[in-house]
């Protein structure tokens, strides 16, 4: 485990302090790390203010910006709350539109702790974000096991200034996150926070035999075992995710597009279930048809859906890979 000391120690009464032992609280009441709770000293350890020093909330008309050096003290309490709620805090706005922002902590909690990795594990990141979720990974594992990719310069310079004002030192590569980073290979975990339409295959070859992949697909996180170059398996977990999209050379296909429920009960539009089983199979398969295939199967949970990567294709399915219901993905 990494020896980075805390920034203030227990009891001290720092403001800081306090907020994230609260934020820790309400993590614990989730069970977000009930399955490996060495994860709970990662967060009471790792202070999420320095990796936010500024972030957007909405307002109306646009964003309002919060900064832990506004002059007003009540707006740099605001901020500090804020820093600690148990909520994504949007960081980079582009246009109007947001292109980087650091996760709710409690299910960046479930995403390490599902993670499932080992000591001596090398892990991938793609998307560095603020550099958050690098550090947190970095105290568990130490800096020289971490590497965290983003595209953008600003938000990989941006996250080596956070990481270093918080003591941790991690490889951070600016570069297109579905190309991999093959220089810092082989990887035993790589974990996405961001959303993805297929599974990259560069990111496959970079593995270690037994190697475990985490990223977010169709409102879902998908976890992976790796097999083999050309070949990876697994379920999607219980967990719904949102994440801002993979942006990159080799992203296979446009974006997401907007859910498809014109002309399917109500019920099931409004269904966060149903919705998934939309944005699964995107276009492949008529919102009809999968409300037929919804309501037939026992309206599914996320736990009975898979993805496959074959050697010449990838395919999510229900139930079993080689089953009736397969949809090819990008």
């Amino acid at each position: 485990m990494g020896a980075h000391a805390l920034e203030t120690g227990p009891g001290s009464g720092d403001p800081a302090e306090l907020a994230r032992a609260s934020l820790v609280r309400q993590i614990d009441r989730s069970g977000a790390w009930a399955s490996d709770p060495v994860w709970r000293e990662a967060f009471e350890a790792v202070p999420r203010h320095l990796f936010v020093p500024y972030y957007y909330i909405g307002a109306v008309g646009g964003y309002e910006r919060l900064w832990g050096e506004d002059p007003d003290p009540r707006a740099r309490d605001r901020w500090l709350r804020g820093a600690y709620a148990d909520t994504p805090l949007a960081t980079r706005v582009k246009d109007g539109e947001l292109v980087s922002s650091s996760s709710q902590p409690s299910l960046m909690a479930t995403m390490l702790a599902e993670l499932e990795v080992r000591d001596g594990d090398a892990v991938l990141e793609i998307g560095a974000g603020t550099g958050y979720n690098a550090a947190l990974l970095a105290y568990r594992l130490g800096d020289g096991l971490v590497t965290t990719v983003d595209l953008e310069p600003e938000i990989t310079e941006a996250a080596r200034q956070h990481l270093a004002a918080a003591g941790y030192h991690p490889t951070v590569v600016t570069g297109d996150g579905a190309r991999g980073v093959p220089e810092r290979a082989p990887f035993d975990r790589i974990i996405a926070t961001c959303t993805l339409t297929t599974i990259p295959r560069p990111w496959l070859a970079q593995c270690a035999p037994g190697a475990r992949v985490l990223a977010p697909l169709a409102t879902g996180l998908i976890a992976l075992e790796v097999r083999g170059p050309d070949h990876a398996e697994g379920h999607f977990l219980h967990t719904s995710a949102f994440f801002v999209p993979l942006r990159g050379s080799t992203r296979s296909g446009p974006g997401p597009e907007p859910v498809r429920t014109g002309g399917v009960p109500r019920r099931a539009r409004s269904d966060d279930l149903f919705r998934f089983l939309l944005a699964l199979t995107a276009d492949r398969l008529d919102p009809h048809d999968a409300y037929t295939l919804w309501e037939r199967e026992g309206r599914p949970q996320r736990e009975r859906y898979g993805i496959t990567v074959g050697e010449e294709s990838v395919w999510a399915w229900l139930d079993d890979p080689e089953g009736p219901y397969t949809w090819q993905l990008p």
